[in-house]
């Protein structure tokens, strides 16, 4: 179950929700812990192995699948995975129709939603090109949730800036998978723009992003454009998926670059009085 909730992109959820946490002007705060601890092996459990769940054809032709990149599940396992889903999420969301204020509420279920959906029938955002890309803003929603919890008010233009990032990483990321998934009848955005035509679309939304990041944040801003500037022009000079697949430890690397750039600032303004 840890195998296949991903560990290496835990990041993913627990980076936007501690960023949430200083955001709010607080260096730990134990109403967060909760939170913090379902964005763990739960939450991931939940978008990986649902995934898993309604990708078998597609990850059986996929040689990514199987290593640190993803599990490659059997049929006889499904029911196992569901189990885990609810016993080591259902807690946590109870506690939370408890513990929470309904705004808080309000975007967990959205979080929930679009992430059962993005795998799920009838909606399965994966199979629909641009929404697939499109629904993985939510990536950055405990950037909203965690300050909404704490009783305070999420910075905005972080929360937009990073929703774009979302946006524009999963289609680049998609690129490697191209041959499988047209190979499965999926039309990503990635299938249907080709490699050149997504590194355009990714471009565009870290672009974006990096407006919203110098709204916050001037060095964190020049960080993501010059990693996003560094993995657009590799894979424009050489538009294949094996170079998109060669480049994926550099984009799994991304988050926890740009993160630590913003969180030795947060920590530091923080521990120095210079944030409030």
């Amino acid at each position: 179950m840890v195998h296949i909730s991903r560990p290496v992109l835990w990041i993913n959820t627990i980076g936007p929700a501690v960023l949430g946490m200083w955001l709010s002007g607080h260096l730990w705060h134990w109403d967060a812990l909760p939170l913090l601890l379902w964005l763990t092996l739960p939450f991931n459990l939940l978008i990986y192995g649902v995934n898993d769940i309604f990708d078998q054809e597609t990850d059986a032709l996929n040689p990514r699948k199987g290593s640190l990149e993803g599990a490659r599940i059997g049929a006889g396992e499904v029911r196992k995975i569901w189990i885990a889903v609810l016993v080591t999420n259902l807690p946590f969301l109870a506690y939370f129709a408890w513990a929470l204020p309904g705004d808080a509420l309000l975007w967990i279920g959205l979080y929930l939603v679009v992430f059962i959906f993005y795998s799920a029938p009838p909606l399965r955002f994966k199979a629909r090109p641009y929404l697939d890309s499109l629904s993985n803003a939510a990536y950055a929603l405990p950037i909203v949730i965690v300050p909404l919890a704490l009783g305070s008010g999420p910075i905005w233009a972080a929360a937009v800036a990073l929703m774009a990032w979302s946006v524009a990483k999963h289609a680049y990321d998609a690129v490697q998978d191209i041959e499988e998934d047209r190979a499965a009848g999926i039309t990503t955005t990635a299938v249907r723009l080709g490699v050149r035509g997504t590194v355009l679309w990714s471009g565009i939304w870290w672009t974006v992003a990096t407006i919203g990041f110098a709204m916050v944040n001037i060095p964190v801003a020049l960080v993501n454009a010059l990693i996003s500037a560094g993995l657009l022009y590799v894979l424009f000079r050489s538009p294949l998926s094996t170079t998109a697949h060669g480049l994926y430890r550099y984009s799994i690397a991304f988050p926890y670059v740009a993160g630590a750039v913003a969180g030795i600032q947060l920590v530091a303004a923080l521990l120095l009085g210079w944030y409030p």
